[in-house]
Parts: structure tokens; C-alpha cells; sequence
């Protein structure tokens, strides 16, 4: 473990002098393919939406806006390459009642949250696209293949086909790149529900003069037996949304998701964190029988230039007769405020939201971008003879983006559980750096 601090500390120290030297050179971008992000120009901030071809890999870690360094990455006329890394280390504090300490003990930590590689390039015009992420998984201490394989364009498709080991395509905050995400953590009904990743092919499509796009996914676990994200035999999943609203300053999306799924040996557990990975599971079902499980969950998304508000909603089905058939929901509504002035860019062709890019960065000599963020939470697994508990959660939190790659996070919580025929209350103080190349 040791080592593995140590090893973490010096990617953070590398990471963070490379951003530094860079965005103080402010060397030009580097030449790219015809269809990759355009790169803004020198103190001009990127556009805030991107119709941009989808790519292997975008899905995992997202590269930062601008490219102010070229030594990790290779752009020829018929193949190109990257790697990227990702860091982040937190800390995470509780103040209990005496309800909250009869259901958990718990005790200040710090903790690495996430640390991966990712390797991802492209052939000729980008037409055939592929991805690899290593990951060293902190709650089983194990190195962990992420999102690897293949995406192929596939014009007369209206998008694009992705083969191998992605994300299942359900929810928009589950889609996007977990640090571009506005919170810590996602909520505790979505950790619940839908495993990070999936082995499968899936099919993302765009209709621009509609403004529609969608993904279908079918899914199984041939390749991922035995992965802490392997929970079901076989998925299949679609998501479609609609933008009545897209414009550079304002956007409104109105997506659907459905998902069918089949339990890996009839076997079935939910259980999430309360949006503090250092804590343990607050909610929890416990292992029970279930033949078949369906799933919906409605999102809906406006953003008038700085300001962000959201809603997401999911329902879950168990076709579970030993455990009566429970019926599981939760969801969250969140507002956010960029208070130097950004605008959170979306993705288009991905139905996304994307990390934010100061306008001016600390290492220029500005202030970077703070953002103010209101999150309320709730989860219910309590249904049928399951007990699994009900949790909500009150966040406000603030994110200091001192660089496209440097990220503070400052987070108070308090959140109320009941289970175990007590109801808790809990305050939470949580701290997070987040360092990407």
C-alpha cells in the first residue's frame, strides 16, 4: 500500500509540474486528425457544444480541452496515439448522532479513489477508433482492465459501433467521464443498479436535424466472469434523448433509458456507498433471488449558459417471487452555478455533459473556475421482505478547477438513514484532488 501511495503521489507530482510548465509555455496545439476536437485558441475558451465523432475511449477519461503538451501523444496522417492517466486521493470525515453510530462506525480516512492509464488512438480519419484503460482497483487492491475495444463510424448507422468493454449507455450521469462529473460521487441508486461497465456491443446514433440521439447495448458476461462489476449473465439496454432546445449558450435535454437484465446465477445484491468512498455501504439488500430484472429512469437536463439544474429518476423491477417482487427507486435533483463565467460543454453525438475549462487559469495567473454545486439525493431498498434501507442526502459543495488538468473539491453532506429499524443522521466533510492528463 506504501508503494502504491508512493506511486500514486509521484504521477500527482509529474502531473501537476507538467501543467504547470505547459500552460506557462502556452505552446500552439498540435496538429490532429480532420474530425478530432477542434482545439481552441490561446486564452479562448473551448465551445460549449461539440459535435465532435464519437471515439474510443471518451467515455472513460476525458482529455483535457486544450492540448498543451505533445510528449504523450503521436498524430500521423494514418494512425494516432495517446495516454493518458488519472489521479485522484481524498479525504473523507463524519460527525454522527448516536442512531448514526448504532448503524456504523465511522472513522476519518483518507484514501486513494482512483488511479488508471488509458491508451487510445485511431486510424487515417479517425473512421475506426480504439481504447484500453488500466485501473488499480482500491476496494479489492487489484489491477482492472477498464473500457477497452473498438469503435467503428458507421455513417449510414447515423453513428457509430463500439465492440468490447464499455459503459452500458444508461443515464446521462453514468455516461459521462466520472471527473468531469460535478459531484464527488454518483448517486446512490445509480451506484446500485447499473454496473460501471459491461463486455457487449453497442450502437450510439445521432440525427442532428431532429435532435435526437440514442444507444441500444446488448451485453453479457463471457469475458468478465468474476470482475467486481460482473453482476448480470446478459443486459440489454437503450437510451434515447431529445434536445427541443441546443444552442451554444442553452440546452435542454429530455432522455428515456430502458434495461433488461438477467442476474449472474439468479443472484442479485444492491448495495451503494453514501456518495463518500472511504465509508462503508449505507444501503445494502443483501443477496436474494431474482429471475429477470427491468429498469427505466427519466433524465432531464437544462443549462442556460453558467447555470446547470438536472433531475434523474430510476425504477427498478425485481421479478423476484421469494422476495415479493420488490420495487426499488431513488434519484436526485441537482443545480449548479459556474461563478467565473464558464459554460459546462455537451456532447452532442454522446448526450453528455463534459468537463469544465477555465477561462483563466491559476498557472496564467488567474483565478481558474469555481463552480457551486447543490445536490439532493434519495434511494429506496426497502421493498417486498427486502430491508436494504432509505437513505437521502443534502450536498453543497464547491469545485475549484485551477487548470484543465488540476481540480479541488470541497464537500459537505448530510444525509439521514433508515435501517435497522433506526433512522441516523450523518454529516459528512470530504475533500477530493483530481489530476488528469
Amino acid at each position: 500500500m506504501k508503494r502504491l501511495w508512493a506511486a500514486g503521489a509521484w504521477v500527482g507530482v509529474v502531473l501537476l509540474c507538467v501543467t504547470v510548465s505547459a500552460e506557462a509555455q502556452q505552446p500552439p496545439a498540435q496538429a490532429n486528425p480532420s474530425n478530432a476536437p477542434q482545439q481552441p485558441a490561446p486564452g479562448q475558451p473551448p465551445p460549449t457544444l461539440d459535435n465532435t465523432p464519437l471515439a474510443a475511449g471518451d467515455e472513460e477519461v476525458a482529455e483535457p480541452p486544450r492540448k498543451l503538451i505533445s510528449w504523450n501523444e503521436y498524430n500521423g496522417r494514418s494512425f494516432r496515439f495517446r495516454v493518458g492517466a488519472g489521479f485522484l486521493y481524498e479525504y473523507a470525515a463524519y460527525s454522527q448522532d448516536q442512531e448514526s453510530k448504532e448503524q456504523f462506525a465511522l472513522l476519518p480516512a483518507p484514501k486513494i479513489r482512483d488511479l488508471r492509464i488509458l491508451f487510445k488512438g485511431g486510424f487515417g480519419s479517425d473512421r475506426v477508433t480504439w481504447s484500453s484503460g488500466i485501473m488499480y482497483e482500491q476496494s479489492t487492491q487489484k489491477v482492472l482492465v477498464r473500457e477497452s475495444g473498438v469503435m467503428f463510424a458507421v455513417p449510414s448507422l447515423s453513428g457509430s459501433i463500439f465492440v468490447g468493454r464499455t459503459k452500458e449507455g444508461f443515464s446521462l450521469n453514468k455516461i459521462m467521464v466520472g471527473y468531469a462529473g460535478w459531484t464527488m460521487e454518483r448517486t446512490e441508486i445509480n451506484d446500485a443498479t447499473v454496473p460501471i461497465l459491461a463486455d457487449g456491443i453497442k450502437w450510439l446514433g445521432y440525427a442532428p436535424e431532429k435532435h435526437v440521439l440514442w444507444n441500444l447495448g446488448f451485453f453479457g458476461d463471457w469475458l468478465s466472469e468474476g470482475q467486481s462489476f460482473s453482476t448480470y449473465t446478459r443486459q440489454f439496454v437503450g437510451r434515447v434523448a431529445w434536445l427541443p432546445v441546443m444552442s451554444e449558450t442553452t440546452i435542454l435535454h429530455i432522455g428515456i433509458n430502458g434495461r433488461i437484465a438477467k442476474p449472474d446465477d439468479n443472484v442479485l445484491q444492491l448495495r451503494s456507498r453514501p456518495e463518500a468512498f472511504p465509508a462503508p455501504y449505507f444501503v445494502d439488500t443483501g443477496k436474494y433471488s431474482v429471475d429477470l430484472t427491468k429498469m427505466t429512469d427519466l433524465e432531464i437536463y437544462y443549462r442556460p449558459g453558467p447555470f446547470l439544474v438536472g433531475t434523474e429518476y430510476f425504477v427498478q423491477k425485481n421479478d423476484a417471487p421469494t422476495a415479493g417482487n420488490p420495487l426499488f427507486q431513488g434519484g436526485n435533483i441537482v443545480a449548479t452555478w459556474m461563478i467565473t463565467g464558464e459554460t459546462r460543454p455537451y456532447k452532442t453525438r454522446g448526450g453528455m455533459f463534459d468537463q469544465i475549462s477555465p477561462a483563466r487559469p491559476v498557472f496564467q495567473g488567474g483565478p481558474g473556475a469555481v463552480e457551486l454545486v447543490g445536490n439532493f439525493s434519495y434511494v429506496d431498498l426497502d421493498s417486498g421482505t427486502l430491508t436494504g434501507g432509505r437513505f437521502w442526502r443534502f450536498t453543497p459543495m464547491v469545485n475549484w478547477y485551477l487548470s484543465d488538468n488540476v481540480r479541488f473539491e470541497f464537500t459537505y453532506g448530510f444525509g439521514s438513514l433508515n435501517r435497522f429499524g433506526l433512522v441516523g443522521h450523518t454529516q459528512f466533510f470530504q475533500t477530493r484532488m483530481q489530476l488528469q492528463l
